[in-house]
This record gives C-alpha cells, sequence and structure tokens, in this order.
C-alpha cells in the first residue's frame, strides 16, 4: 500500500495547511516568540464531580526548557497535564500551546500517561504499540510506511528495546513497560512532551536511560513537561518547577529545588 497524501485546504492569505488524515484537523505554525505553554487562572473538574481539581492554576513554560510539575499523589499534577494534552476541558482560564488553543498543534504534543493507566494484557506487541506514536503522521487507516518502522526501531535501540520489540505487552517488566511509553511518545516527534510519573517505581536502569533521554530532549530544544514527587532529583534536571498541593499551587518545601519565579504571587 502506498503512503496517504496528506490533504490541504486553502487557509488565508493563499497559504496551505495540512489536514491530518487521522482527524481531519488542520496543521498550525506556533505563534512566533510564544512559550510552549501558558496556562492563565485554569481551573478545572472532571465530569460528574463537583470537587474543583485545580484552582486558579498560572504557568509559563518556555520553548526548550525542562519543567517539572512537584506534589503527592493527589495534588493536581496529572490533571494538569490532561488539560494541556486536551483530554479535560478548564471550566475557567486560558491554556495555550505554542500560543495556539489546545489541538490546535496536535501533532506537536506527546502525553505519556502513568504506566498504571494502561491494560498491559491488550494483545499488542512492543513494536506495534510504539509504531501508534507514527500515526499522527501517517493516519489511523493507513499502513505505516519504511520511514516510520526505521524510526519506531531507532527510538526501541535508544531505551534498550530491540531485544522485547516482538514480546508482547504483558510479557516485559515494569520497568521495560514504562519505557515503552517513552517510546511511542519520542517516536511521534513531538515538540512538547508531557510526562506523567515516568521515574515512578522503575529499577536503576531505566532511570538512568529515562534522565538520559530527558537530557538529550533538552539539548535538541525540545520542551519537556514532567509530573513527578521525587522532590530530591529536581536540581540539575530541570529548568524550574510548579510545587502543587490539592490543586492548587504552593511554595516548595524548605531545601528544596524552588525554580524560577513563574509569575506567581506566592513565590
Amino acid at each position: 500500500m502506498s503512503q496517504p497524501q496528506s490533504t490541504s485546504t486553502p487557509a488565508h492569505g493563499g497559504s496551505r495547511h495540512p489536514r491530518f488524515a487521522y482527524s481531519g484537523r488542520r496543521e498550525r505554525d506556533p505563534v512566533p516568540g510564544a512559550p510552549a505553554v501558558e496556562v492563565v487562572d485554569l481551573t478545572a473538574t472532571y465530569p460528574g464531580e463537583d470537587r474543583v481539581a485545580l484552582h486558579g492554576l498560572n504557568l509559563r513554560v518556555p520553548t526548550g526548557s525542562r519543567y517539572a510539575l512537584v506534589g503527592p499523589n493527589g495534588a493536581g499534577k496529572s490533571t494538569l497535564l490532561k488539560v494541556l494534552a486536551g483530554l479535560l476541558q478548564p471550566r475557567h482560564g486560558t491554556v495555550r500551546i505554542y500560543g495556539l488553543p489546545v489541538g490546535a498543534c496536535h501533532h506537536r504534543v506527546a502525553y505519556l500517561p502513568q504506566r498504571g493507566e494502561l491494560d498491559w494484557h491488550f494483545p499488542m506487541t512492543v513494536e506495534r504499540l510504539v509504531l501508534t506514536g507514527r500515526y499522527v503522521h501517517v493516519g489511523w487507516f493507513a499502513r505505516p510506511g519504511a520511514h516510520d518502522r526505521a524510526i519506531t526501531l531507532q527510538v526501541l535501540r535508544r531505551l534498550g528495546l530491540e531485544e522485547v520489540r516482538e514480546r508482547q505487552l504483558d510479557q516485559i517488566s515494569g520497568g521495560q513497560q514504562q519505557r515503552v511509553l517513552l517510546a511511542r511518545a519520542l517516536a511521534q516527534e513531538a515538540d512538547l512532551l508531557l510526562l506523567d510519573e515516568p521515574l515512578n517505581a522503575v529499577d536503576a536502569e531505566t532511570r538512568e536511560i529515562v534522565a538520559q533521554v530527558l537530557d538529550e530532549l533538552a539539548r535538541q530544544g525540545r520542551t519537556v513537561l514532567v509530573a513527578t514527587h521525587d522532590i530530591g532529583r529536581l536540581e540539575g534536571s530541570f529548568d524550574d518547577a510548579l510545587y502543587l498541593s490539592e490543586g492548587r499551587e504552593t511554595v516548595p518545601p524548605p531545601g528544596a529545588f524552588p525554580g524560577a519565579t513563574n509569575g506567581s504571587s506566592i513565590r
């Protein structure tokens, strides 16, 4: 089967923007000079719940930075990432990705959920799951080509997963499963990566590999937003941090990595 050709439609001024085969969305270029993420007075709740999950958050993440969302379980880290990924609609406030509304540059954003949110008994090989990271470029009903498979293999090798690429998802270790999720995000070749607890309960080998990959992404000018509760490993690994507690911004604990000011009224 030949590679699908992206369709395109005329835009204002005669330029043309490709339309994604799998979703019908039009690709839009980032606003020049805009940060990777900008959140203003964000409030969010989950459907069917009265409890407010996020209260009036403000956040600005410069392009090319490594940014940590820090807090215990239930602090709101995962909720914020889901809002940025377009999986949860804000109740109030403004959210911009590269200066655009969430979803306007969907292909530029890769979201890595927590490992426990996936069904690892689903009948799929490691390589096939990582290959799905290419669907944003290929289309859901098209067959990935040689270029897509080459990128997938390259990512598998980088994360030490080449030897297990033909195994089923439930036949690999927890650390390897975490690396598979990161591999899928890397295969997308996104500019902004939203990573939910990528280092939670993993082995030393996985922790080292993931840390190296995050450093490489920073050198490549990618933007990485990482949810974590590991306060002791922030300094030297991140450029800035936002501390959360019960859905609200809070001050860093004494002696913790302070991060930059981020325009907050409490720092």
